[in-house]
């Protein structure tokens, strides 16, 4: 059922608007007929209301509310009610709570009225949801999906921690680099001019210094140039595409990236087919979480190779993106007739590795950045030394 907003005209020719639930266009036209009034327009007005995604952190608690509160033997509209009421959660949040309360109260669904706010919820805890609803374990449902929300959560406030410290030092190369360029190289400029021949890496920093000096504003506008052409290029799913392939090839942190990937796809897949839903189905939600287009793109092989009644084990064994540990366990879960059992374990498992491999990316990425540095910094201290110390040398020896 679904929220339009329409126009109609009653007997008398006065045309009314307003907004009203109905199944289907044509469930509008008998209930504004019951009404005595003719449909001359509508729009479904949740898709005229612009929607963002509700962040992890946020769905984790929505779900864990909804489980508790279940639990504990409220109705869910009164639940609804208790959450869209509490002082912690943001405007926009209070806002999405009220919409899916207004649409519960008239008998939809909690799964549907979810789905009638385009955007706000992913299709892993709409699909979750409505087959809770099916099987009458709603709570249980709700608690699990907190607790892989938490998880993933968690899993991206790592991966956000430990790239902070790599993005603090490539500003602080920037930063040092613009100054010995605009500030320090220029204090020696009087110096150099008085020498008869320079090295030639000190006569191109001399060169860049220079430039930096006069054009310093050039540099700032094509900056800003380059950070909207890759602003662009991250939009283009062609560019995406190779640089998500490029990632997972690249020595070191590819491994690693693929580990993460494997388990976020693992996780999702487990909670998908421990609650009942078709494997195709599982393939096509899961495949939206792993984060990599490279590997999502080749899901349609995959789900069609499954759906020609090969084994899921069969059927993953060809994903370039996915480490081996997660099809020879799937394989084990299959032969035994325990995928589901197996599922959770393997989810268990490499979450576990995911958080190792986030720590070794950092342990990779926090030397190499010190190195750059050290070594920029480096050469433009030799190039300015080296003619100096030659200077003092012809002096000494004169």
């Amino acid at each position: 059922m679904a929220l339009y907003k329409y126009k109609a005209q009653d007997a008398g020719g006065k045309v009314k608007s307003g907004k009203l639930n109905a199944s289907s266009e044509q469930d509008l036209h008998e209930k504004l007929r019951a009404e005595g009034l003719m449909l001359l327009d509508f729009k479904d007005a949740a898709k005229l209301k612009k929607y963002k995604p509700l962040k992890t952190k946020a769905l984790a608690e929505y779900s864990r509310q909804i489980g508790t509160l279940l639990n504990a033997g409220v109705s869910l509209v009164k639940a609804l009610q208790i959450m869209s009421e509490d002082e912690s959660i943001t405007p926009y949040e209070r806002v999405i709570y009220k919409e899916i309360t207004s649409y519960v109260v008239q008998g939809v669904p909690l799964s549907e009225a979810m789905k009638n706010l385009p955007g706000v919820f992913p299709p892993l805890i709409t699909n979750m949801y409505k087959a809770a609803e099916a099987s009458g374990k709603l709570d249980t449902t709700a608690l699990r999906m907190a607790d892989q929300y938490t998880r993933e959560d968690r899993m991206n406030a790592k991966i956000k921690s430990a790239m902070t410290y790599p993005k603090i030092l490539s500003f602080l190369i920037v930063v040092v680099v613009a100054v010995i360029f605009g500030f320090v190289l220029p204090q020696f400029k009087s110096m150099f001019d008085k020498m008869d021949s320079l090295p030639f890496t000190t006569e191109i920093m001399m060169a860049i210094s220079s430039f930096v000096g006069k054009y310093w504003y050039t540099l700032i506008i094509a900056a800003a140039v380059i950070w909207l052409i890759l602003y662009f290029l991250k939009k283009i799913p062609a560019v995406v595409y190779q640089f998500d392939k490029f990632k997972i090839k690249a020595p070191k942190i590819g491994k690693l990236l693929k580990i993460i990937y494997t388990a976020r796809f693992a996780r999702t897949l487990c909670s998908l087919y421990s609650s009942g839903i078709p494997i195709v189905t599982c393939l096509s939600i899961a495949k939206t979480t792993i984060g990599n287009s490279y590997i999502e793109e080749q899901f349609d092989e995959v789900i069609k190779s499954v759906q020609a009644g090969n084994t899921l084990t069969s059927s993953l064994e060809g994903v370039d993106g996915f480490i081996n540990k997660l099809t020879s366990s799937i394989n084990v879960g299959e032969e035994a007739g325990s995928l589901d059992t197996m599922l959770v374990s393997i989810a268990e498992d490499l979450e576990f590795e995911s958080d190792k491999a986030i720590t070794q990316m950092v342990s990779y990425i926090e030397p190499v950045m010190i190195v750059v540095l050290a070594a920029v910094v480096g050469f433009i201290i030799l190039s300015v030394i080296t003619p100096i110390y030659g200077s003092y040398k012809s002096i000494g020896a004169s």
